[in-house]
């Protein structure tokens, strides 16, 4: 029992001692790498501003405008669909200019570059003006549709 100790506390010695070491060789081989790439920033620019013109954010389908008559409507649902690109912006849904939450009656379904809002029993009252808003970094867009729903003359 006496001989343990002194092995575990070796590695807790000599750890630290190769944790300083490492960086260093490291470091010289960045050194060596700035003169000759001309600074780091330059060659890093080029390729992100590619990455964004490459993958423009953008609906590549619209939402369409949903016309429903009460009489038909009134417990069925609508369901607005978008296409996006890329897959990895994110969506978010409002009626009317404000946040849709999602809940029993409303779905965001998201599978890749295909994004739904689906509404479940649909009532006179889910009448208005929907957008779908695309987020991506510090960009947005936004597609908007009606859902009409004609009432019984």
């Amino acid at each position: 029992s006496e001989a343990k100790p002194p092995k575990e506390e070796t590695p807790k010695g000599i750890s630290p001692i190769k944790a300083k070491k490492t960086p260093s060789p490291a470091d010289a081989e960045r050194r060596k790498l700035r003169p000759g790439s001309g600074g780091e920033k330059p060659p890093e620019e080029p390729p992100f501003t590619y990455q964004l013109k490459a993958v423009p954010l953008k609906f590549v389908k619209e939402m369409q405008d949903i016309v429903l008559k009460e009489a038909e409507s009134v417990g069925s649902s609508a369901i607005f669909e978008v296409l996006v690109s890329p897959s990895t912006a994110i969506t978010s849904w409002m009626k009317d200019g404000s946040n849709i939450r999602e809940s029993p009656k409303h779905k965001f379904i998201a599978d890749g570059k295909d994004r739904k809002l689906h509404i479940i029993d649909v009532q006179l009252s889910d009448a208005g003006e929907y957008t779908c808003v695309l987020r991506l970094g510090n960009k947005e867009k936004t597609s908007t549709a009606k859902l009409i729903v004609e009432g019984i003359p």
